[in-house]
């Protein structure tokens, strides 16, 4: 684990535009390249009020990262996943998940989470919610932790 490296968060207008940048290129890097998926990362979400930006970055670089949304029924929603291929095994994702499980408090958390990390997410709490879908080519299953 990479101690070093602290869990930071942020609302969009908190960003300075090169964190967001090296953000979203994480992101790219993990869920387009890496996973051969084209498909809008940008969907508008990460622009909503609520909407926080999480992450760990060390020498200027972003090895993981994830956001924490507010749907619009009260419950929080945990998305976009993603640590830097150099980065792996080092528990920065999960660190990542603690800190968003912390900052939804005591409210519902949903995610949908690629299949095969189905037993991934089951260690922070999640169960299935629901059956297997197919978005944008990967399967995925619906989750969610208990309030």
């Amino acid at each position: 684990m990479d101690a070093a490296a602290e869990v930071r968060d942020a609302l969009l207008v908190e960003l300075d535009p090169t964190t967001l940048y090296r953000i979203l290129a994480l992101r790219t890097d993990v869920f387009v390249v890496e996973q051969d998926c084209v498909y809008a990362d940008l969907d508008g979400r990460d622009l909503e009020p609520g909407a926080r930006q999480l992450w760990l970055e060390r020498d200027g670089a972003v090895l993981a990262t994830l956001r924490l949304l507010d749907d619009p029924d009260g419950t929080a929603r945990i998305g976009r996943v993603a640590t830097a291929k150099r980065a792996r095994g080092q528990g920065l994702a999960a660190r990542l998940m603690q800190r968003a499980l912390e900052l939804a408090g005591e409210r519902a958390v949903l995610l949908d989470a690629q299949s095969y990390l189905e037993q991934w997410y089951a260690r922070f709490g999640f169960v299935r919610d629901g059956e297997e879908f197919v978005e944008d080519g990967i399967p995925h299953v619906p989750m969610r932790r208990a309030e």
